[in-house]
């Protein structure tokens, strides 16, 4: 409830919100209830109430550094006042200069070319129309199905919707408006278990018999996100590489969620040791202060697509290379070169390994699963998102279960005692669950 005494700028008035605002994956109808939110700073979140929330999800995997950090704030503060926009069409700057240059830098050699959107759903659209366009530009302008894996999310614009989950993911209402692409089964091989070459046989005769209408086999490296929290093996991302070398295919990697260290590498692939000819990233990009991101490809591509029939990349956002989004990547890069969230990802995960796994014996729980600063309770029913919101809140924690999910991907300055209440949590709220009604049950995005 919300307290009219408090000052203008701490009251939040939730009956507007819920008669007006719509927010992620919500009905306008039976709107779901919402938490006023008036400050942040570290890792926890304030309410209009005074309650505060230690963040369990890094704000949809973002906030990185937690809230409120000052290099971060300091470097927006400066942009603002000197250069806060400005068109990019015939214009360049400082900030997207060293932006670009430092991502030249931290990622694989191939990958030599930046371009600057606003979100991550618009980094994969690019990715997607680079690579017709370099098919075009090859003379191959048949190329144009993406091949990609099942239990997969890559955003909700419609390319990027073309390339989620078809049978099980949110996008399936959409029909006859959503480009057919070719899936291969998920990966089914688990991160810490022994790879069974026997799974590459489904995507291995799909790009056989489909190679020649094929121009880039899409994927999320090493963890598939929002389509189910699934840890997979390296093997099969290295294999995949070599089928894409076999059969001159491009391979993009969507990196939005898990580059800038969330699985205890910089960049997932590291972790199969391959380079990627597209690379996707968001999210941590700025560490969540605005919405920035970035698709990146090799010296190949862009010479391919600058010799398509258009002769020139045909995207140009608005707010493409925005400054003060660019300076805000750049302070969250220099702490990411700190190279502090090492020590601090592998710390978060012993931590959760050994906090968590108690869970198991839960008779209601699937599985329990952690890599780097991602930790899963995977449930054995759908969850009523509503009702574990509030349970979590009244535990002084801010998880947000989608699915059968309960899950924590917490800002890597997260102290111990802050991830032990988050844990602690998990596990009080995973070992209260009944099955829901059907009726009251709620899928939401991540």
């Amino acid at each position: 409830m919300n307290n009219k005494n408090q000052p203008i700028e701490q009251y939040i008035d939730s009956d507007f919100d819920q008669k007006h605002l719509w927010h992620p994956y919500t009905s306008m109808k039976n709107a779901l209830p919402t938490y006023g939110v008036v400050s942040a700073e570290g890792v926890e979140l304030q309410l209009d109430t005074g309650a505060k929330l230690i963040d369990g999800t890094s704000s949809w995997w973002a906030c990185v550094h937690g809230y409120s950090h000052p290099k971060i704030v300091a470097a927006m503060q400066q942009q603002t006042q000197q250069l806060s926009h400005v068109m990019f069409g015939g214009i360049t700057h400082r900030p997207a200069i060293e932006l670009a240059r430092m991502l030249v830098d931290m990622t694989s050699e191939r990958l030599t070319k930046v371009f600057l959107a606003d979100s991550g759903s618009i980094a994969v659209e690019v990715a997607m129309k680079m690579a017709l366009q370099y098919w075009q530009g090859k003379d191959k302008p048949n190329k144009q199905k993406i091949l990609t894996v099942k239990s997969g999310y890559h955003g909700d614009t419609f390319a990027a919707m073309s390339v989620c989950d078809p049978e099980g993911g949110m996008h399936t209402m959409f029909g006859e408006l959503i480009t057919k692409q070719l899936f291969a089964p998920a990966p089914m091989t688990k991160y810490a278990e022994e790879f069974d070459p026997a799974e590459l046989a489904a995507i291995s005769t799909i790009i056989e018999d489909n190679h020649q209408q094929i121009a880039a086999v899409l994927i999320e490296p090493i963890m598939q996100g929002a389509g189910g929290m699934r840890f997979y093996h390296p093997d099969y991302l290295a294999a995949l590489r070599h089928l894409c070398d076999k059969y001159d295919l491009l391979l993009i990697l969507d990196e939005i969620a898990t580059g800038f260290g969330r699985t205890g590498k910089l960049f997932a692939y590291e972790h199969a040791n391959i380079e990627a000819d597209i690379l996707c990233l968001g999210k941590a990009l700025t560490g969540g202060y605005v919405s920035l991101a970035a698709t990146m490809c090799s010296d190949e591509v862009a010479k391919g697509v600058s010799e398509s029939p258009a002769g020139v990349f045909m995207h140009g956002p608005t707010f493409m290379g925005n400054p003060l989004a660019c300076s805000a990547a750049i302070a969250s890069l220099e702490l990411i070169n700190q190279q502090q969230w090492q020590a601090q990802v592998a710390s978060i995960e012993s931590q959760m390994k050994s906090e968590l796994a108690d869970a198991r014996a839960f008779s209601n729980v699937v599985d329990v699963r952690v890599l780097g600063a991602v930790g899963v309770l995977e449930m054995n029913s759908t969850l009523n998102t509503a009702e574990l919101q509030r349970q979590f809140v009244d535990l002084g924690v801010w998880i947000r279960p989608f699915s059968n999910l309960i899950y924590i991907m917490p800002p890597y300055t997260i102290s111990a005692p802050q991830l032990s209440q988050l844990t602690s949590a998990m596990k009080t709220v995973a070992g209260q669950i009944s099955l829901p009604d059907s009726d009251t049950a709620f899928i939401s995005h991540g």
